[in-house]
Parts: structure tokens; sequence; C-alpha cells
């Protein structure tokens, strides 16, 4: 009897060895499923039409920030009053971060940081330079009117963050949403500096010009 017990005892023993086993190799394969999986999302991920379209709104706005950095450079320059230039200066400064965080969203998502011609930020920065040649040098009408070419260029770039910043969210992209997201805020606030400078005192005194 004893040696029958023994033998049951053995079976079931070597059952439960056999059933760990498949559950290990069960374990194995689910794994390396979701690993392939995980493999073709992102090769997926790289050819689906919105993230296509996402990167060539980074490359667009990559332009577009660095063209800005050059003509900051120009409106501080031709600016009357020093809260002005000053303000033109600090974007400047503020927009090479934007630049530098922009490579970083590029990195992000596993794409070379690269410009493509951004047509719309090169006719408002033409507008901001036809802005310097019709008004009087020195004047405080120059200054009210670049500080509009300023927020045209503002309002772009609040525009695409917005939109670019949402669609990252979209994708789960949610490190890039967040750096797209401060770039975001940091336009808007300097958006609203540049009403505050206007509004305190150069338009009235624009005003008040010959």
């Amino acid at each position: 009897m004893a040696t029958k017990t023994l033998n049951n005892q053995d079976q079931k023993d070597t059952q439960n060895t056999d059933t760990q086993a498949g559950n290990v190799s069960s374990s194995s394969e689910n794994n390396t499923t979701r690993v392939d999986n995980a493999k073709v999302d992102g090769s997926d991920m790289k050819n689906a039409p919105l993230h296509k379209f996402f990167v060539s709104a980074l490359k667009d706005i990559y332009f577009a920030e660095n063209a800005i950095i050059e003509a900051l450079s120009e409106m501080q320059q031709a600016a009357t009053t020093d809260e002005l230039k000053e303000a033109f200066e600090d974007h400047q400064l503020q927009t090479r971060k934007h630049v530098s965080r922009l490579e970083k969203v590029f990195k992000l998502i596993d794409e070379t940081p690269e410009q493509t011609e951004c047509k719309a930020i090169k006719g408002i920065i033409e507008e901001g330079q036809e802005i310097i040649k019709s008004t009087e040098e020195g004047s405080m009408t120059r200054d009210a009117a670049l500080i509009i070419a300023a927020q045209k260029v503002e309002h772009y770039e609040i525009a695409t963050y917005g939109g670019l910043a949402q669609l990252a969210i979209t994708m789960g992209h949610d490190k890039a949403a967040d750096l797209l997201e401060t770039t975001l805020q940091e336009e808007e606030d300097t958006d609203y500096n540049l009403t505050e400078i206007a509004e305190t005192f150069i338009n009235f005194d624009a005003e008040q010009e010959d």
C-alpha cells in the first residue's frame, strides 16, 4: 500500500511539473508576442498619416523658431523704447530655448530634427520688415506697429504649439506633450507682456505724434 501511495504521489508531482513547465512556456510565448506586437505598433505608428503630419508640423515650427531668432534681432535694433528692446531681447533668448526643446521632442519620438520652410512665418516676418521701412525711426508709432507685428508671430506660434500638444497627447507622446505645452505657455505669456507694454504707454504716446 505504501508503494502504491508513493507511485500516485510521483505521478501527481510529475503532472504538476509538466503543468508548471507549460505555464512557463505559455508565459514566455505571451511575452514574446507582446514584444513583437510592440515592434509592429512602433513601425505602424511611424507610417501612420497622423504621425507623418505631426513630424511635418514639427519641422515647420522648427524652421519658424530659427527664423524668429534672426527677426527678433532686427526688431530689437529698430525699436525705440528700452522696454520694447528688452522685451525683444528676452524673447530671443527664450526662443533659443524653444529650439532646444523642439530638438528634444524630435528625439522623444525617434525622429531627426530637420527644418522645412515655413511660408507662413516668412510672410509674417516680411511684413514686420516692411513696418520698419514704413515707420519713422525713433517714433512711438514704430514701436506700436512692431508690437503688432511681434504679436502676429506669437499668435502663429500659439496656434501651432497648441495643436501639436494635443496631437502629442492623442498619440500617447506624453513627455513630448509636456514640452510642447511648456513652450505654449511661454508664448502666451510673451503675447500678454507685449499687450501690457503697448497699453501702458506706447499706444498713447504714438497717438500724440504728428
